[in-house]
């Protein structure tokens, strides 16, 4: 895939929610929500401020976030549905234990 997000966007890919409940129940693909975690896979080079320096981005490839469950926007790239935001719709990013737990 050759893309590239410009500014301070961000590529992302939805990570899928549970199939089933903490009970045992399987969840139809109707009733489950979409999930707001994900997987960076390309960021923009950084928005510039007033004097036109870059502003570094917080985020890298390969980091998994949460996200507002509206953010963003979906775009479909070599078959794949995936979603660029603003680095601002970025709610946090799961450390390598929180994201195994939340596994």
């Amino acid at each position: 895939m050759n893309f590239t997000p410009l500014h301070d966007r961000v590529l992302v890919r939805r990570l899928e929610g549970e199939e089933k409940t903490a009970g045992g129940l399987i969840i139809p693909d109707t009733a489950k929500e979409k999930p707001a975690e994900g997987e960076i896979i390309a960021v923009g080079a950084g928005a510039r401020d007033e004097d036109g320096d870059r502003i570094s981005m917080d985020v890298k490839v390969g980091d998994r976030i949460l996200f507002g469950k509206w953010s963003g926007t979906e775009i479909k790239i070599d078959g794949e549905d995936l979603l660029i935001m603003k680095e601002s719709d970025i709610l946090g990013i799961l450390d390598g234990n929180a994201a195994a737990a939340a596994a």
